[in-house]
């Protein structure tokens, strides 16, 4: 529970849902935690206050991750800040919304890939040498179900973007695994308590979902931030290329 403690964590798409639920999960064993938000300012910044009343540190930053120039700001905000970083949480994510491949204009093809999968790439490279420099980090991807299996109906482009996530994960546990620097994945299946299904995805869908899971119940945004904190906190563990599935047994690789 006390590795965390004293490290610096940042957060993407911290300000809401599974990213908020992480933010606290670090910030209760110990982390130093930085907010990254895109239009959830305002819980951001409840957030904020919450930690720091709770005796933590913790602070919120803006940026459109989706685009290259607002991950080098982004970075540079981190290094003019902390000057380095033990701990990258990449949570940003978004379905946008439910098209199937023929309805799946180069238009919608692009801004789901880019809040999924540019969004990821970006950050993470511009953060690599702040990763570097405490000697050992962690890196912790947020990928999905979907990415495993598909998904449902009309989220072929998400679950691409998912998928690539894995490998991508995999492959940069490779690169920089020299540099003591470990890179995980979490795969989170039916989450409920973020606006991402209250958005996209009907109650009879979600009831049926969960009569097929084996522990017959939908997960927890808290179950995934207790996920991602074991992942985070490893620092001179020997966990590195994995993805760890959170979904009550419905799928098992």
């Amino acid at each position: 529970m006390d590795r965390l403690r004293g490290k610096k964590a940042l957060v993407t798409g911290g300000g809401s849902g599974i990213g908020n639920a992480i933010v606290r999960e670090l910030a209760d064993r110990g982390a130093e935690v930085l907010i990254h938000y895109f239009k959830s300012g305002d819980s951001a910044r409840a957030l904020v206050d919450t930690i720091r009343a709770n005796g933590g540190a913790a602070e919120a930053v803006q940026a459109d991750l989706s685009a290259e120039d607002g991950a080098r700001s982004l970075a540079g905000f981190v290094e003019r800040r902390w000057g380095s970083l033990d701990v990258l949480v990449n949570n940003t994510g978004d379905l946008v919304g439910r098209r199937r491949l023929e309805e799946a204009d180069l238009a919608f093809y692009r801004s789901v890939m880019a809040v999924n999968l540019d969004s990821l790439v970006f950050v993470t490279r511009a953060l690599i040498p702040l990763l570097r420099k405490p000697g050992a980090a962690s890196i912790v991807n947020l990928s999905s179900l979907a990415g495993r299996k598909g998904g449902h109906g009309g989220s072929l482009v998400y679950s691409t973007a998912k998928g690539a996530i894995l490998s991508f994960t995999r492959s940069l546990s490779t690169e920089l695994a020299p540099d003591g620097i470990r890179a995980n994945a979490v795969a989170p299946g039916l989450i409920l308590g973020s606006a991402f299904h209250r958005i996209h995805t009907t109650e009879e869908s979600k009831q049926a979902t969960i009569r097929d899971i084996p522990l017959r119940r939908a997960g927890t945004c808290e179950d995934v931030a207790r996920a991602v904190a074991f992942l985070a906190g490893e620092y001179d563990g020997f966990i590195t290329g994995a993805t760890l599935d959170i979904n009550g047994g419905v799928y098992m690789a």
